[in-house]
């Protein structure tokens, strides 16, 4: 995840996330503190269960995060040292981290500038005999283009995972999110809209996939016997019951807390009207909804990275708690070393520079939002920018 400069943390602080939490939420977890059994067993099930159903996919598996999530979904498909899975360098989650982890190469493709998703003409060149996997991500919860992606694994006869780690409930082309790829991984911390604080699930149709996912989630008392199971060595990474219960109930209750959030968005987007300096979230042709993950406004060409570094500083100043969006992976250490420079994906510098990202909760006030915004506006003037330019 971005790291976030340390902002005192006082009465006012408007915070970037703050879970939707009710006595529903607080009173499945007391059932379970009330049980002999905290650790994964029956109210993890009932998780898994419940999720499949909710995307009407066959097998859901809990995991203890989204990046371990993709790491054993790779390791499920059989991807590792010696093969190449193309992928973004964009997102705030940086779940990509599980390509590496898995010991294939990751190969980088450019994002499409206005969604902020893997452009399938950008993957369509980076293919090679080596080429194993795409993973696309449905970025700040914007639908990737998923019809152009399924068609390109299919001519190439690669695996489509789907990084669904920053979003949940949008939908493309009428289908929900979670359900267009091979295998797809969700995220359960902050700042999502489902959150059971730490935790993720992976989800898939495959019977062979699922099963691998199991065995290497953790190893039941019971199977520790077995020549089966204990041909795969576990990363005993399971979701307890407590953080499932939490889990269940935001699941039961996600229509209510993506409509709360949706009416932040709207009042955010009617105070922003007046803000020449920026770029409005943008829904894609195809998508039929998006339910955002963080409010994400874009500078205009104008602002420099400096500049959008300063309004972030205004921002926390007046005690909002505000982030750049990301730092794309292909400018980090871990993938310098593998030869990538600044200047490789023009379209990912020039988005991640000009992007922040703002609270985004259903706790949030008209009042709140309409500061955060005269503070941005207030901030760029500071900075000296025009007028947008895109």
């Amino acid at each position: 995840m971005t790291a976030l400069a340390e902002v005192p943390v006082t009465a006012d602080l408007i915070r970037l996330s703050d879970p939707d939490i009710t006595p529903a939420e607080l009173a499945a977890v007391e059932r379970v503190l009330r049980t002999p059994n905290l650790a994964a067993g029956a109210v993890t099930e009932a998780f898994e269960e419940a999720f499949a159903a909710y995307l009407g996919r066959r097998y859901a598996v809990a995991v203890a995060s989204g990046t371990l999530g993709l790491l054993m979904a790779l390791r499920a498909h059989g991807i590792g040292p010696g093969q190449e899975v193309i992928l973004s360098p964009y997102g705030f989650r940086e779940t990509q981290h599980a390509v590496s982890l898995s010991g294939a190469r990751p190969v980088f493709a450019d994002i499409d500038y206005w969604a902020g998703t893997l452009a399938p003409d950008k993957v369509a060149v980076r293919i090679t005999p080596d080429t194993r996997a795409i993973v696309a991500a449905n970025t700040n919860g914007h639908p990737a283009a998923w019809a152009g992606l399924r068609d390109l694994a299919n001519r190439h006869g690669l695996v489509l995972i789907e990084d669904s780690t920053e979003a949940i409930g949008s939908r493309y082309q009428g289908a929900l999110v979670g359900t267009f790829g091979d295998t797809a991984v969700f995220d359960f911390s902050q700042p999502g809209a489902l959150c059971c604080g730490e935790g993720g699930m992976v989800v898939t149709d495959d019977v062979d996939v699922a099963m691998a996912l199991r065995r290497q989630c953790r190893h039941r008392l019971a199977e520790r016997t077995s020549v089966v199971v204990g041909g795969t060595p576990p990363y005993q990474a399971a979701l307890s019951d407590l953080a499932s219960a939490l889990g269940l109930a935001q699941l039961r209750r996600l229509d209510e807390i993506l409509e709360k959030r949706r009416g932040v968005q709207h009042l955010y987007f009617k105070y922003l009207q007046s803000f020449e300096g920026i770029k409005d979230p943008y829904v894609g042709p195809d998508v039929t909804e998006v339910n955002w993950f963080l409010y994400q406004v874009h500078l205009g060409t104008r602002f420099s990275r400096s500049s959008r570094d300063a309004i972030v500083d205004d921002l926390r100043l007046a005690e909002v708690e505000a982030a750049a969006f990301g730092q794309p992976l292909h400018l980090q250490r871990h993938y310098f070393d593998l030869g990538y420079r600044r200047g490789d994906y023009f379209v990912t510098e020039k988005v991640a520079d000009r992007a922040i990202a703002l609270p985004f909760h259903t706790h949030l006030s008209e009042d709140q939002i309409a500061h955060i915004v005269e503070t941005m506006k207030d901030a760029s003037v500071n900075v000296g920018a025009g007028a947008a330019i895109y």
